[in-house]
């Protein structure tokens, strides 16, 4: 039985750290046919699928035999079994230097796949003398021995080629015996068998200790330890190979790259199992897998030539990953890989402290299979489609399959211990191990959350909420600068070559707008559906698409205009995630600081089209990346640009995010609901009154801010006015996050109704001062209109939650007052994503009629009059619906604006 103290067990640093090093030589062993597999291919002239059949055999015996190995390691105790294996490892290591037919080679390599089999020994052996607390690093740091693999890779190619194969294998076999006698001078046995010792009694019986095996979570552990450990033993395994036939590198260069990807896959291990220590195994394999994803999907896609037939002729230009690339995402694989390996054994003893000899034997044998699986399917896949990039495929799919049957057990979980009797009794919604193991509560998650109690607010919420407010902001500004970027972009890409039409630049400037509200729709649902952190988490990490998109795509002047289209629709992804931070933050604050919490996330997210329209056209002139940003592109004038960075500049900062996002933010587990539930604002004809007034505030800052650097080089020539088309989207974020404590005096109705006034007064303006051709006087008109819209961005947000309370109290007059308002909540933070979904239609709609205007008329003005016409719709409305004698909100604004007055008067008094 595993010790229950906070200390560990006398010896157990010794234990850990001898059997790391021993792990590494059983590893370097185990690995051997990577590098030496080569010469045998060679020597013997073997087909892709022969050679992938001989360097994954040995992961057979390895994984086959370790579920034995774990359970008669708490069986008799692994001290003694552990040197055992290493000195057969080392016998038929030393025998295969002798085999030289394919048949006797293959049966070599069975006898040296045992040496693999010391993994769950190990495990078994080492985690006996750690509490539960520090299992996960101990783990951590044994499994770390993966780097033996690096060992090999690194080593092996230059004895092979100074004193060939046979040599490496007797090499290798002696120092895997010199450590087996090391072992055994300098460990004791683990406490679990001294006890047994002590008291004269056997270990559990073989069938008992398999008994835990039924459970459908080990398997689904094991499904896990297949991609983070196998598709690791699989690329190890074939990685030397594909860099020499794809890259046309030597053997030893091969070598030293691989272990590239191997060093950070194994000593960043250690690292996964602090994380898992400290932040829980879940967070750690949720990043894994979502980060997996991304990399196995970039790698998959293979060297490609596209033509289109165009009117004017065919169109062809092709895509493909040069090795710098390829070891970045390759090295960036590794590293998740290793975490999530760690992740996976953390697991393990915190379910099943009686039985990880036989668990962790099961789990690492489904993983050493794929060590083996992975190899032929890779050289079977090769043989039958001839697409090298067909290996990462195979990856992307299963970690696919891994990602998502995790995080539906997980809700299925969540929804079991709120609903229990709503789900059938099955182990693996209840997510249970041995009995008495109680499931580890989710990271981030939390369930008592009261705002609206002054006490709990001050003491707890404010805190919390202040935390998931800022780190909203940072992402939601990142959202913005990445959903904007396509205007600076399409505003410069005449000057580089691209010989796109006035038209075809408006509807590139639009796309974004576009896409981004349509996706807002489906994201304003979202965050009671996944939770506010890890649908944050992964809507950011989304940015890094189109980021990358862009700076690959522009580099090159052929590109067609088919595949810009895409990337503005790919650049919406930044629009939708206002609706999610938006209905996310709202969870958070009391009715009484609502609309200022919204108003900062908002306003400062809005802020992002201003820091973007900034910094773009700052890095764009010089090599801000070196030679992995590619090179300048020529402009028209003789000067350089380099334009890929307006897309490449983001990428840190959307990892920052990505990462603060998922330890930084939580959960309300009240605030989930499912879409049905957010339904009902359907059928409130408010909630269709609200879009059409977000569209006049909200619809007129985006829209604005897409169409405007367009606009004015249209408009006015000769003004250079990129330098000054950042200013719009600042004044107007600016005016968003200061005025939100405006709204909250004095009413969001009545603050709304003059924001249109001086909208209406502002159009006005800029067609006067457009008429007479004065950029100065249009400009402030355009800044005036910008500071309006900012303004009521925030009094009508701010409006939802006191008209939705109305409705629902209007709706069910019947239901418990707490009932009512925790239903009203739900609905204004539906209603809020709902309506920002709608009023993004602006960053379409505007520049989209600007251009239609300058086409059919040769001015703006036909556009402005149209806006004036909606402005002057959107005044009447929230007069007669909201603000005006019978309006809805009219009382609520005069009584809280009465009160506000008798607390200020009362404190002068005092």
């Amino acid at each position: 039985m595993p010790t229950e103290t906070d200390r560990p067990a006398p010896g157990a640093n010794q234990a850990l750290w001898t059997s790391t090093v021993a792990f590494t030589a059983c590893f370097a062993v185990w690995t051997i046919f990577s590098i030496i597999g080569m010469g045998i291919k060679q020597e013997l002239g073997l087909s892709e699928t022969q050679f992938g059949l001989l360097i994954g055999t040995p992961v057979v015996t390895g994984s086959l035999s370790r579920i034995l190995l774990g359970a008669w390691s708490d069986q008799f105790g692994g001290r003694r079994l552990f040197a055992g294996v290493m000195v057969a490892g080392a016998a038929a290591a030393f025998l295969t230097s002798y085999a030289h037919t394919y048949p006797m080679l293959l049966l070599a390599a069975l006898g040296v796949g045992i040496a693999g089999g010391s993994f769950s020994v190990g495990v078994a052996y080492v985690s006996k003398f750690y509490p539960p607390r520090q299992q996960g690093l101990a783990l951590g740091i044994f499994g770390a021995g993966n780097v033996g693999s690096a060992v090999t890779k690194l080593l092996a190619p230059f004895v092979m080629v100074a004193m060939g194969w046979e040599s490496v294998a007797r090499i290798w076999a002696v120092g895997l015996l010199i450590m087996a006698v090391a072992f055994l001078l300098l460990t004791k046995e683990d406490p679990d068998q001294l006890a047994r010792q002590r008291e004269g009694r056997r270990g559990a019986p073989l069938r008992e200790q398999l008994s835990v095996l039924r459970n459908i979570q080990v398997w689904r552990f094991s499904l896990y330890y297949f991609f983070v450990f196998g598709a690791f033993m699989g690329l190890v395994l074939w990685l030397p190979h594909y860099l020499v036939d794809v890259y046309g590198l030597d053997v030893k260069t091969a070598g030293v790259l691989a272990a590239f990807y191997s060093i950070p896959a194994s000593l960043f291990r250690v690292y996964g199992g602090h994380l898992s220590d400290r932040y829980g195994a879940r967070a750690v394999l949720y990043w894994t897998f979502g980060v997996s994803v991304l990399c196995t999907f970039m790698l998959s896609y293979p060297p490609t030539t596209y033509t289109i037939h165009a009117v004017s002729g065919p169109i062809t230009f092709s895509t493909s990953m040069g090795l710098i690339p390829f070891l970045v995402t390759i090295f960036v694989l590794g590293f998740f890989m290793s975490l999530g390996k760690a992740a996976v054994f953390k697991h393990i003893p915190a379910y099943y402290p009686h039985h990880v000899g036989a668990v962790g034997g099961l789990v690492g044998m489904i993983g050493g299979l794929g060590g083996f699986v992975l190899p032929l399917a890779f050289g079977v896949l090769n043989d039958l489609t001839g697409v090298w990039t067909s290996c990462f495929a195979l990856l992307f799919l299963l970690v696919s399959i891994a990602f998502i049957w995790m995080h539906v057990a997980i809700r299925q979980m969540e929804r079991r211990a709120a609903r229990p009797a709503e789900l059938p009794e099955f182990p693996e919604m209840q997510g249970m191990g041995e009995p008495g193991i109680v499931i580890p509560a989710r990271a981030g998650a939390i369930e008592d959350w009261r705002p609206e109690e002054p006490a709990f607010w001050t003491s707890t919420g404010r805190p919390i909420a202040r935390r998931n407010l800022w780190i909203s902001i940072y992402c939601l500004l990142l959202s913005f600068a990445v959903w904007m970027v396509w205007s600076v972009v399409v505003a410069r890409l005449p000057a580089i070559g691209f010989d796109f039409t006035t038209d075809q630049l408006f509807w590139l400037a639009a796309v974004p707008g576009l896409s981004g509200a349509t996706l807002r729709i489906f994201y304003a649902f979202l965050v009671p559906v996944f939770g506010g952190r890890l649908w944050t988490t992964i809507s950011t990490a989304s940015l890094l698409v189109p980021a990358f998109g862009i700076g690959y795509a522009v580099q090159d002047p052929t590109t067609p205009y088919l595949i810009f289209l895409a990337l503005a629709l790919l650049c919406g992804l930044g629009g939708g995630n206002f609706a999610s931070s938006m209905a996310n933050i709202g969870w958070f604050y009391p009715k009484s600081e609502k609309g200022n919490a919204l108003a900062l996330n908002g306003g400062l997210g809005n802020l992002g089209v201003s820091v973007m329209q900034f910094l773009v056209p700052v890095v764009i002139t010089f090599g801000l990346f070196g030679a992995l940003g590619g090179q300048a592109q020529a402009t028209a004038e003789g000067g350089r640009l380099w334009m890929q960075n307006a897309g490449f500049v983001w990428v840190p900062f959307i990892m920052i995010g990505t990462l603060a996002a998922w330890f930084g933010m939580n959960d309300i587990l009240s605030a989930r609901a499912s879409f049905a539930d957010q339904a009902a604002i359907f059928r409130r004809g408010h909630t269709w009154l609200m879009c059409w007034l977000y569209t006049g505030t909200f619809g007129t800052f985006i829209g604005m801010s897409a169409g405007f650097p367009l606009l004015t080089k249209l408009v006015f020539p000769d003004v250079n006015a990129q330098s000054y088309v950042f200013l719009g989207p600042l004044v107007g974020a600016l005016s968003r996050a200061g005025t939100g404590w405006v709204s909250d005096k004095y009413g969001g109705a009545r603050v709304t109704f003059w924001v249109f006034a001086v909208q209406i007064l502002a159009i006005l303006g800029m067609v006067w001062f457009l008429d007479l051709q004065s950029f100065l006087g249009f400009f402030a008109m355009v800044l005036v209109l910008f500071a309006a819209s900012g303004v009521g961005n925030a009094s009508t947000f701010q409006m939802v939650p006191g008209i939705m309370r109305h409705v629902v109290d209007r709706a069910a007059p019947d239901q418990p007052l707490a009932e009512r308002r925790r239903q009203a909540e739900r609905e204004s933070a539906a209603v809020i994503g709902f309506t920002s979904a709608i009023a993004a239609y602006g960053a379409f709609y505007i520049p989209k009629a600007y251009g239609t205007s300058i086409a059919a008329t040769g001015t703006a003005n036909l556009a402005l009059w149209g806006f004036l016409i909606f402005y002057a719709t959107c005044l009447g409305m929230t007069w007669w619906v909201y603000s005006g004698p019978r309006g809805l909100l009219r009382e609520d604004e005069r009584a809280r604006a009465r009160q506000d007055t008798i607390t200020a008067a009362t404190g002068s008094a005092t």
